[in-house]
């Protein structure tokens, strides 16, 4: 009698994930916790490659920088009504400190209006 799982695994060992329990787990989680999770790593990952995680960061990259802003500006503006003001106001202070340490860190000053994510905010002054 031979045994139709490959050697050394099982049904149910951590090389095969239940993906009923992931779906059943990702379904029982908030939309609002989705959406402000999301935004927090995009906050976090626009930061470091503005180098603001360190001084002398070697992680300083704008053209990153401006990608992720603009993405957090669209997710931040188009959810804004559905998380509540509790949750997106946060959210905005911390997307306009990302656009406004943009602006002193660039080179090239961007038009007022032109600036990572200020399509979806309208232009951001200090």
């Amino acid at each position: 009698m031979t045994d139709a799982t490959p050697s050394g695994s099982t049904p149910e060992s951590p090389a095969s994930p239940d993906y009923d329990d992931m779906t059943r787990d990702i379904a029982d989680v908030p939309a609002v916790e989705v959406i402000t999770t999301v935004a927090v790593h995009l906050l976090s990952a626009a930061a470091v490659n503005l180098g603001l995680d360190k001084p002398d960061s070697e992680h300083k990259d704008l053209d990153e920088a401006r990608k992720l802003i603009t993405a957090l500006a669209g997710l931040v503006t188009a959810s804004a009504t559905e998380i509540s003001s509790f949750h997106a106001a946060p959210l905005r202070d911390g997307l306009k400190s990302l656009q406004l340490a943009f602006r002193e860190a660039s080179l090239v000053q961007d038009e007022p209006g032109q600036g990572p994510g200020e399509k979806f905010t309208g232009p951001v002054y200090a």
